[in-house]
């Protein structure tokens, strides 16, 4: 059974860990996935919706459609899934323009009607979606990492300045400046506390010595490792209620402890006082860092804690034969409708019995003919 998944870049972190990740929990169970950037371009884009009838489902990721391309999606393909981990509803936290968009709405009200399946990455997310169709179509899988990529960070670093680690995106990076107070205030009390940026970009903070360790897919996991004390901060506003929390995920996965906020995902991940703090003024920040900084035992207990979390409940393991199940549902249910309209009979299924075997397959195909990178 083939599976087409419809992305904005083979490298978005959205596509890499919502759907890269499970690949081999699909292809264990029949299922061959196949990725293919969304084309610029009108007609590239109208002859690879076209083409989606050639899979037995369609994962549409994250992208809202003009109505006119949506509605060709949908009579192309078997069966649609829409999965979406962001408030893809509204403009984000730092647009200039204000968060409310009719046109990103009315979008994503026809994206949500018209899919089979709408896969959400929490809770507020999956309420939001389930506004406009019935709720049995809607579901989360939160996102996921795998923790077995991760070293646990020893916390040998007694009587060394601590690192603060901070990881994501350029266009993130405007979190960091929202916080300056209180990493300001946490330097005044922690000798020599650094913070170490995983990233493409470093920001100016005044008053806190910051280092860029530029990212890579290939070392983020390790550079991680090397630090104390994981940082995160959202905007207390409606966009960041649909964050999925990757960064912390990534934290606990490699044994920090987290200081974060009080806001969205936040209050689910870290457990204050257990997994790391939370924490909302430069005050409170400041005392959170200053007594993680001064005890690396405190540090690892926390940090381990958080590990455990991660694989509980926030792992690809855990969720990645619940995707799977709910793919096949959707496709499985899907093919009544297929036959009556006359489309053709689904391929034959793709069977790979090991994680192993599984990772030594070239999952993401990118055909010249139908698929052209995003730039």
């Amino acid at each position: 059974m083939k599976v087409l998944a419809l992305i904005e870049a083979p490298g978005h972190v959205c596509y890499r860990y919502r759907i890269e990740a499970f690949a081999w929990a699909l292809a264990e169970r029949g299922l061959h996935l196949e990725a293919a950037p969304l084309c610029r371009g009108v007609w590239p884009r109208w002859r690879q919706i076209a083409a989606a009838r050639r899979a037995d489902l369609v994962v549409l990721q994250r992208k809202l459609l003009p109505i006119w391309q949506l509605c060709a999606l949908r009579r192309a393909a078997k069966a649609l899934v829409y999965d979406f981990d962001d408030a893809v509803f509204r403009r984000d936290s730092y647009h200039r323009k204000p968060s409310e968009s009719w046109q990103r709405l009315g979008k994503f009200w026809a994206t949500v009607y018209a899919a089979d399946l709408v896969v959400a990455g929490n809770a507020h997310l999956r309420d939001r979606a389930a506004a406009y169709v019935e709720p049995a179509r809607v579901c989360v899988i939160p996102t996921c990492v795998e923790p077995g990529r991760y070293a646990v960070s020893p916390h040998d670093r007694a009587g060394r300045p601590a690192r603060l680690v901070w990881i994501g995106q350029r266009s993130t990076l405007a979190s960091l400046d929202c916080v300056r107070r209180h990493l300001a205030a946490a330097a005044r009390v922690v000798a020599g506390l650094e913070l170490r940026v995983i990233c493409d970009a470093l920001p100016e903070l005044e008053g806190v010595r910051c280092l860029l360790r530029p990212w890579t897919s290939a070392t983020e996991a390790e550079d991680l490792t090397h630090g104390d004390i994981g940082i995160s901060w959202l905007p207390d506003d409606a966009w960041s209620r649909g964050k999925c929390g990757l960064k912390v995920l990534q934290y606990m996965a490699a044994g920090l402890p987290v200081v974060a906020n009080r806001v969205g995902m936040h209050r689910d991940m870290v457990i204050d006082g257990r997994t790391g703090f939370l924490a909302d003024t430069p005050a409170e920040w400041a005392a959170a860092i200053r007594r993680l900084a001064g005890d690396p035992s405190l540090r690892r207990t926390m940090g381990a804690a958080g590990r455990r979390l991660v694989e509980a409940r926030f792992s690809v393991d855990r969720w990645g034969p619940r995707l799977a199940a709910l793919l096949r549902g959707a496709a499985e249910a899907a093919k009544p409708r297929a036959g009556a309209s006359g489309a053709e009979t689904p391929g034959p299924r793709v069977a790979v019995t090991s994680r192993r075997a599984v990772a030594a397959r070239p999952f993401l195909t990118r055909p010249a003919a139908r698929a052209v990178p995003d730039r």
